[in-house]
Parts: structure tokens; sequence; C-alpha cells
């Protein structure tokens, strides 16, 4: 009698683990073919709003680009090859800060000279980070004016070498301080 109770509780284990398999079978079937619906789903014809972001694309084009300090074209990103670690003085201590920056240039011929520049562009960038303060680059208003100073900088370097504008902004995509 104590075998037929045993093959009784095996039995309900065995059901109870079955039972389990398929429902998460199911949530996983259902999850998937949810999916499938959701990212592919839909007709191939553009949507109304689809076609006015075409329109006003095609506007964009047709219209004359507005001319800033550097010569009309496409706006391309020159990124510095590694980021900017330096040491700058603070009123408690010396922090470290470290700052990855991209130049917005326009055109191709102004991408490949600032490629062609940038070991020139590194050394006047860093001499323009490392003479900011600690306390002014906590601020948001500090890290604007290091940013205009930096281009300022850059512009003057590259136009005595190339005698033109060919950096338009500065960037910071990456700044940390300790």
């Amino acid at each position: 009698m104590a075998e037929e109770e045993l093959q009784v509780e095996d039995g309900g284990k065995g059901k109870s683990k079955m039972m389990l398999i398929i429902i998460i079978a199911v949530v996983l079937i259902g999850g998937g073919a949810a999916a499938y619906f959701l990212l592919f789903a839909g007709g191939d014809e553009p949507t109304e709003e689809q076609l006015a972001q075409t329109d006003a694309a095609a506007a964009e084009q047709a219209a004359p680009a507005p001319t800033g300090n550097a010569e009309i074209g496409t706006a391309l990103y020159v990124a510095m090859p590694r980021p900017f670690v330096f040491n700058v003085p603070g009123t408690g201590r010396d922090r470290l800060v470290q700052i990855k920056v991209q130049l917005l240039v326009r055109g191709s011929e102004n991408e490949e000279i600032a490629k062609t520049h940038i070991p020139l562009i590194e050394g006047t960038l860093l001499q323009a980070f490392s003479a900011s303060n600690a306390d002014d680059l906590i601020t948001e208003a500090g890290k604007i004016e290091l940013r205009e100073q930096a281009v300022v900088q850059v512009q003057k370097a590259l136009k005595e070498i190339e005698g033109k504008d060919v950096v338009e902004r500065v960037l910071f995509t990456g700044f940390v301080m300790q």
C-alpha cells in the first residue's frame, strides 16, 4: 500500500511540472506572436505624417542654407581619437577632468582638413581646457564658456594654416569631473 501512495504522489508532481512547462510554452509563443504582429504588421503605404515629413525635407533641401563662420555644406562631425584628460585647480582641491570632443564642420573638404590637422587641434584644445578652473567647470555657464573659447582658439589655429574657418563648433559629447 505504501508503494501505491508513492506512485500517486509522483504522478501529481509530474503533472504539475508538465502543466508548468505547458504554461511557459504558451506564454512564450503568445509573446512571440504579439511581438511579430506589433513589429511587422501594417501596410507598406506611407502614412500622412510620413508624407508630410518627406515634403518638409524636400522643401528644406531646396531652401538655401544659412551662412555661418564655416563654409556652407553638409554638417559632418569629426571625432577626436581619444578623450582629453587633464587636471584643473579648484578652491578646495585640484580636480581631474575628462572631456570627449567632436568637431562640427561643413562639407567634406573641411572634414578632410580637420582630420589632417588633428594633432594641432588636440594641442589647441588641451591648452584651452587646461587653462580653465574647476569652480567654473562645475556650472553649465562655465562649460559653455569653455566650449566657446575652444571654438575661437581652434578656428584661430586653423585659420593661420588654412586661411579659412574650418570648424564651426566644438561639441562636448562626454564630460566627467572628479
